[in-house]
């Protein structure tokens, strides 16, 4: 389906959004401005949601506040956004009276004069995005960046041209409704968009683990919905996975066009590999180096294979290994991703609120061979902490647990290290971040590092993994300098 008709068809449609957060927000917004007959609802309240609404005012939107009725249902299309979960009961409704429903996502993709770069993955996306971000802009190109992170796209439209990068970030949440029974039974003007859809032209997936296990019913569903990516390429896309993970590099099949890779073990016969310590890009079968992987930045190999990643993304959208080299010898990292906070007393503090599953901390106990003082908890996604107990074991000389899951992690760790032999790390359990830090900064000496890992979710306390690392930069900016 055409934009232009795209358009028109919806704004001769009634419209309803669930979710006025910030893509549900930028959604109203165009929506409206096109003409469409908007409704939008969310179950918090008028003052919770005060912001939100003064970036509509005046703009000719029904609000159904605190409440998701089912007369919300006597609509053309459906909108979700990605923190509304599909078992929710108005989804539910939805589904079982074939409501067409989408996404600020898939209606972006529809309309986007540009093709897409789009990245998912269970860990590293959004560094990646933001490295490929940066080697779209070294090589010269306009570039727009958005999608799990940063401002919605939809709102970028009118300003993106044809020859521009846009570099979207996925969540398999924001992928679930690439399904086809997204489309629905009703509404037969839309369902050419709906049922046919549009993948970005360059897809990545880097890696897929067990996360999200408390949304999605089990890892075959979770790799599904990230492999939604891929489902409505062409034989001119590109399919960009880690060929370092099984089942990331399992999708190949799946890929309808081209196929490159990236891998910190072996060579790919495209895309961007190392070898020996020079990340390498290969590229219709001739090899270039980028860089040594002494001149980066960045710590830890998970974000070595990151800016391969971003190379080999980077190389199917045309960017030149000089621009990749560029980026990668200069980029810091992303705020709450192995962020150094501070040095205090000889130890250095650092934010790593991320990580949100235990295989994202492992990543991070990894980044690092000083001594480990380390802040875990938040709250458990039903995912295995045994990997990460032994090697916590290993890496850390004191392991402090704080919220709501600290319990069960302590028993986990304790399981995993009985009748082990040797010096185990000390446990001590915390009930909030503010005693998990004042602890912390009491056990750290010298040549330590006090490393915020959490590896469960920020949900018990925060709203969001990035309040949560907020809160622990300001603490830790907030101790005295003392007397060691």
């Amino acid at each position: 389906m055409k934009a232009d008709d795209l358009i028109k068809t919806l704004a001769a449609s009634r419209v309803t959004i669930i979710g006025l957060a910030r893509e549900g927000t930028a959604l109203a917004r165009f929506l409206a401005g096109i003409g469409a007959d908007v409704t939008a609802s969310d179950l918090k309240g008028a003052e919770a949601l005060r912001g939100n609404l003064e970036q509509l005012a005046g703009l000719p939107i029904t609000y159904v506040l605190g409440q998701h009725p089912e007369t919300l249902l006597e609509t053309d299309l459906l909108f979700l956004s990605p923190g509304v979960p599909l078992t929710a009961p108005i989804v539910r409704a939805a589904r079982e009276r074939g409501v067409p429903i989408s996404t600020e996502t898939r209606l972006f993709m529809e309309l986007c004069p540009a093709p897409v770069i789009g990245v998912t993955g269970s860990s590293g996306k959004t560094t990646t995005v933001t490295l490929v971000g940066e080697m779209c802009r070294a090589a010269g190109r306009a570039t727009y960046v958005g999608g799990n992170i940063g401002a919605p796209l939809i709102g970028y439209l009118e300003r993106i041209r044809p020859a521009d990068a846009v570099v979207m970030e996925l969540s398999s949440f924001q992928l679930d409704l690439y399904r086809p029974w997204a489309a629905g039974t009703r509404g037969a003007e839309l369902l050419p968009w709906l049922s046919q859809g549009k993948s970005p032209q360059i897809a990545a997936i880097l890696n897929i683990t067990p996360n999200h296990l408390d949304r999605h019913a089990d890892m075959a569903e979770y790799t599904d919905a990230k492999a939604q990516i891929l489902a409505h390429q062409g034989p001119e896309g590109w399919a960009i996975l880690g060929a370092d993970d099984p089942v990331a590099w399992g999708l190949a099949g799946r890929a309808r066009g081209r196929v490159a890779g990236f891998s910190l073990r072996a060579p790919v016969a495209e895309g961007a590999y190392l070898d020996g310590t020079t990340l390498t890009l290969r590229r219709d079968g001739a090899d270039q180096a980028i860089c040594p992987v002494g001149e980066i930045k960045l710590r830890g190999w998970h974000n070595v294979a990151n800016i391969l990643a971003a190379c080999a993304i980077a190389g199917a959208a045309g960017v030149g290994a000089e621009s990749m080299a560029a980026v990668a010898r200069q980029f810091a990292g992303v705020e709450h991703r192995l962020e150094l906070v501070r040095e205090r007393r000889g130890a250095r503090y650092y934010n790593d609120s991320i990580a949100t599953t235990p295989e994202r901390a492992i990543a991070a106990l990894e980044a690092f061979d000083e001594p480990i003082v380390l802040l875990a908890g938040g709250r458990d996604k039903h995912l295995p902490w045994d990997r990460w107990a032994a090697l916590a074991a290993q890496r850390a000389r004191h392991v402090v647990l704080f919220g709501e899951a600290a319990g069960l992690i302590e028993a986990a760790a304790r399981e995993a290290w009985a009748g082990q032999a040797g010096p185990l790390p000390t446990l001590w359990r915390c009930g909030t971040m503010e005693e998990a830090v004042a602890r912390a900064a009491e056990l750290a000496g010298p040549g330590d590092v006090v490393l915020l890992s959490p590896g469960g979710t920020s949900f018990d306390a925060f709203q969001d993994f990035a309040e949560r690392g907020k809160r622990f930069k300001a603490l830790v900016l907030g101790l005295d300098e003392g007397v060691a």
